[in-house]
């Protein structure tokens, strides 16, 4: 299967690189929601946030840390999101794992989810549905 981050951490596809080491790669996304908004690539393919390894997920955490930095400093940005898309029905098009940064400056854009209220003592239900898993 044909996989553009694949072919980004390769070599085979062009892209602005930010940052590149043994096990990871960063880019600039090429549909940006703000300006400086970049992605965080294991080199390795994993196709979601669940599939990766505990070793790997570590030395994402730790350069997605590192590049928030670099990005808000750089930009003079106000603040930054740090995104994962798991899954279509949350927005992931590219299955090949990764961690959005995106700057965020006063008065950007509006990013404000519709809040849901629990209904019926319903939030007991969906809290033993989850406890039931984490017991498995």
């Amino acid at each position: 299967m044909k996989c553009i981050f694949c072919d980004i951490a390769s070599g085979k596809e062009d892209a602005e690189i930010l940052y590149d080491n043994v096990g990871i790669i960063s880019f600039l996304d090429i549909r940006p929601v703000n300006y400086g908004h970049a992605l965080v690539v294991p080199k390795q393919h994993f196709e979601n946030f669940t599939s990766l390894p505990e070793s790997e997920l570590k030395k994402l955490i730790h350069t997605t840390q590192f590049l928030s930095e670099k990005i808000v400093s750089s930009l003079n940005a106000d603040g930054f999101n740090i995104i994962v898309n798991n899954g279509a029905a949350a927005g992931q098009t590219i299955f090949h794992f990764h961690f959005h940064i995106i700057p965020r400056f006063k008065n950007d854009f509006n990013f404000k989810p519709k809040f849901k209220a629990y209904e019926n003592n319903n939030m007991k239900e969906f809290a033993e549905k989850i406890r039931e898993a984490v017991k498995q």
